[in-house]
């Protein structure tokens, strides 16, 4: 029971920074190989976890071996646009200009209720506001929305808006967050001092965000 239980952990470890080094992509963003390899790294630690009686090393091995392969394979794709055709293809545009490919729908096997579903998870209850439609290499769909379908912004009015920065979570159940800080251009110092003014605690605070222009918001721990 130990054994298995070690075992177990080491091998849900390597998988961890397999993932890791693979990168941060969500499963629905995975390219063919990633998911591929994806697949059959779960099923490769699966096979030592069930059966004590396999070195473990039959396990990791593999998985070192299919991460190498991803890498290379990732880098070959970067230096040639051919080879990442081949692995990954090319983006279909489903609508172009406003009207609607029904060959290439067939072609991808979209059924017109999956294309509505995925216009309504894009906040599009009409296929006319639409001037193009693409589904990405990763299976997504990307949609551009005819020009007086689109959203007012800044830009279309005129205004002069000034960019606050992001706002970053700096305290996070009463631990300072240094990264947070950094990408807000503030420190240490600026945090602790206006949580002072304030007249609360770090340790008080459940969260507290800020921006570069020191804009803030303090949330205190419920008692």
């Amino acid at each position: 029971m130990i054994i298995s239980f070690i075992r177990t952990i080491l091998l849900y470890i390597v998988i961890i920074l397999a993932i890791r080094i693979m990168g941060k992509r969500q499963i629905s963003e995975l390219q063919a190989s990633e998911l591929v390899v994806t697949l059959l790294i779960s099923d490769i630690a699966s096979i030592p976890m069930q059966n004590p009686s396999i070195p473990i090393v039959t396990g990791i091995i593999p998985i070192i071996v299919l991460i190498a392969c991803e890498i290379l394979i990732s880098t070959f794709m970067l230096k040639s646009s051919k080879f990442r055709k081949f692995i990954c293809g090319n983006p279909i545009t489903l609508i172009n200009d406003g009207k609607l490919d029904q060959k290439k729908m067939k072609d991808l096997r979209i059924s017109i209720d999956d294309l509505m579903e995925e216009l309504r998870q894009l906040e599009v209850s009409s296929l006319s506001d639409i001037a193009y439609a693409i589904v990405e290499t990763n299976g997504k769909l990307s949609i551009v929305k005819k020009p007086d379908k689109q959203s007012v912004d800044a830009s279309m009015l005129k205004l002069n808006v000034q960019d606050s920065g992001i706002e970053t979570v700096v305290v996070k159940d009463g631990e300072i967050s240094e990264h947070s800080l950094e990408l807000c251009a503030l420190d240490k110092n600026w945090l602790l001092e206006t949580l002072k003014s304030n007249n609360v605690d770090l340790k008080d605070v459940f969260i507290m965000t800020a921006n570069k222009d020191k804009n803030f918001n303090i949330i205190k721990k419920e008692v």
